[in-house]
């Protein structure tokens, strides 16, 4: 890709930050509704949680000399199988997660327009989007992250407008009435809402993913990692919980618009509406993203030779349109797969199935960064405070499995393991080569034959 088609670190930032947030908090609020004010617990296990990860990713794309993204990152202890496993994964829950953002902004639309769809509308009308979303990344990593640019501002602005003027209708009575709904424990409370709180961070790794979309990934990659997350962790954390003090739960609960809401109550429909507009632009700007990165994933996996080929073909504005036009076709089957009479309900269900998948890639890059730092002689308390992290980082993730549920569980390991499969399939273009020079060895008498199965793994 030539330079004047990449992306600045600023745009890669601002992508960063739409992809997390453009999808990640306009159904927050109803969702987290369901726990109550009490969520914030969850809010901040989470903020901690993703900003040790974001951390690790930080210093995996400062000393990774591999391409690649998450899947390069994961090759350095894990060889090729982990390389494939960390883009399959990752790349199966853009997938879920795509369909997702597609429902969410159709739910939007749906609110700004005053109407409703039966189940099948409603699918098709995700279904366009996906379409529309895909055409529209046709001009290549530099005009993706432009439009970016100016659709993040359709949620930073309701959000921004919360944190200065939203204390105004602000009432502390409310904010403790919304406080725990339904009288969960602290624990239980927090494991209820971290699924959702971890779905609205999934996307601080799509710098890593777009590492080949920008000028001089090794120093810019980590500023859009560490950058994006902390600019989408307090816009969260501040706008949730002025919500909470302003709209009861109840009501909260019910709404496929919540920050349209809100800004109803406060200054009326019209505003009401306007904020809708504000969010359905941001949520199809973060769709448009994401679309693009999860071409990336998939073209990096094709570049390995893990992937057919025609994944990795891309236009001279460096869009890999061939691979974006096979994933939506994936996407518009999945999207047909869950139809369901409840827009919350498949949102959740694809939700969940995104939250799984997308923690592989995390806990193998988290298992990586070792050696990663070591390869390139970075050691003594540097690397003593990044294992630390790497550590946190991947016993919060681990927990974020759990609170998953176990249906969302068996699913996700169904998809891991039948990625297993498909590397066998691919996998004589790596190994074959090294497993023929272990046979002669044996048969040469030159290597014990119980030395074979160790060669094979170095």
């Amino acid at each position: 890709m030539s330079k004047a088609n990449k992306m600045s670190v600023f745009q890669l930032t601002i992508l960063t930050a739409v992809n997390m947030m453009g999808s990640g908090i306009i159904m927050l609020p109803s969702k987290l509704a369901q726990v109550g004010a009490l969520s914030i617990v969850s809010w901040l296990v989470t903020a901690v949680g993703s900003m040790a990860l974001a951390y690790v990713f930080a210093k995996c794309g400062m000393y990774s000399k591999k391409g690649g993204g998450m899947g390069g990152y994961a090759e350095y202890s894990f060889g090729k199988a982990g390389n494939f496993l960390a883009n399959y994964t990752y790349g199966v829950s853009l997938i879920f997660a795509n369909t997702a953002i597609a429902i969410s902004a159709v739910g939007y639309a749906l609110g700004f327009l005053d109407t409703t769809l039966d189940p099948v509308m409603t699918c098709a009308a995700t279904i366009f989007t996906l379409w529309l979303a895909t055409v529209l990344n046709f001009g290549g990593a530099k005009y993706t992250g432009q439009v970016s640019s100016i659709t993040v501002w359709g949620v930073i602005i309701p959000c921004i407008g919360l944190a200065f003027v939203g204390w105004f209708w602000f009432s502390p009575s409310m904010y403790t009435a919304n406080w725990n709904v339904h009288d969960l424990g602290f624990g239980e409370a927090a494991l209820n809402a971290i699924t959702m709180t971890l779905w609205a961070f999934l996307g601080m790794e799509s710098a890593c993913a777009n590492a080949d979309a920008v000028d001089n990934p090794e120093k810019n990659v980590p500023k859009a990692v560490l950058g994006g997350t902390l600019l989408a962790a307090a816009c969260y954390i501040v706008s949730t919980n002025i919500i909470f003090g302003i709209v009861p739960a109840d009501v909260l609960v019910s709404s496929s618009a919540p920050f349209g809401l809100v800004f109803s109550q406060m200054f009326g429909g019209t505003v009401g509406k306007i904020i809708m507009g504000l969010m359905v632009l941001s949520c199809f700007g973060s769709l448009l993203g994401w679309q693009f990165t999860i071409a990336n994933v998939f073209k990096a996996g094709s570049d390995e030779g893990y992937f057919p080929a025609f994944l990795k073909r891309v236009t001279s504005h460096g869009a890999p349109i061939a691979g974006m036009v096979a994933i939506t076709i994936i996407q518009s089957l999945f999207s047909l797969m869950t139809i369901s009479p409840s827009l919350n309900e498949q949102f959740e269900t694809l939700v969940n199935l995104a939250v799984i998948t997308n923690i592989m890639p995390y806990l193998l890059c988290m298992a990586s960064v070792v050696v990663i730092m070591k390869a390139v002689d970075h050691v003594g308390s540097e690397l003593k405070t990044t294992k630390l992290i790497a550590f946190i980082a991947s016993l919060y993730s681990l927990y974020a499995c759990y609170a998953s549920g176990f249906e969302a569980m068996t699913y996700g390991a169904i998809v891991t393991v039948f990625g297993w499969t498909l590397y066998g399939f691919v996998s004589d273009r790596f190994d074959l080569k090294k497993a023929k020079a272990d046979n002669e060895a044996v048969a040469s008498g030159k290597a014990p034959a119980d030395a074979v199965p160790a060669a094979a793994e170095k």
